[in-house]
């Protein structure tokens, strides 16, 4: 079976585990990922952040790593691509003011194919409005604003290494949950797991 395009939306300050670790999977499985970055070119990098769960009453944040881009925003088309990862970190709560990013999520929520996202990845689709009636997972702080367009919240494990899957749409709270989020993920690709 050919590998499938997937487009992967990052920025400044992405959780390091939830854009590295999905790229690497799906690269492994023998897809094509883009990772692209709006204002930023193939070569550019993001700065990433390590979100750790160590007690404390909500995550703790460390500098991570640069994470390369191999594709530039401007220049790719939708069409394209047969899937969207959309990750957490402090990425998302500035991605979903590009209104190009939006019209991205747009087109894969339209077109019905599959979006993964996780942990605050979610407030990009929030901001699209493609959430109403759905089911879905995030870092709990998310809540209240999937709550605020109609999605459904599905409480998820208490360590967090769930995944929901409604459709196309395959969400999860937080890193813990790669193994059940990308398996969900690659399912709705089409690829043997």
């Amino acid at each position: 079976m050919p590998g499938k395009n997937v487009l992967m939306l990052v920025g400044d300050f992405v959780e390091d585990y939830e854009a590295m670790v999905p790229f690497q999977i799906l690269l492994m499985m023998g897809h094509q990922v883009h990772a692209v970055c709006p204002e930023k070119k193939s070569g550019d990098s993001v700065a990433t952040a390590v979100h750790d769960f160590e007690g404390e009453q909500t995550y703790s944040e460390k500098r991570g790593h640069n994470f390369k881009l191999n594709a530039t925003f401007d220049d790719i088309r939708f069409e394209s691509y047969d899937g969207l990862v959309i990750p957490g970190g402090r990425a998302p709560e500035y991605l979903r003011l590009n209104p190009r990013v939006i019209e991205c999520v747009r087109h894969f929520a339209g077109a019905n194919k599959p979006i993964a996202a996780i942990c605050h990845g979610l407030q990009i689709l929030t901001a699209a409005n493609v959430l109403a009636g759905r089911r879905c997972q995030a870092y709990p702080a998310v809540r209240p604003e999937l709550e605020q367009v109609d999605c459904r919240w599905e409480e998820p494990s208490a360590d967090l290494d769930s995944a929901c899957v409604d459709g196309n749409l395959i969400t999860a709270p937080a890193w813990p949950a790669h193994p059940a989020w990308m398996r969900a993920f690659l399912a709705a690709l089409g690829t043997p797991v």
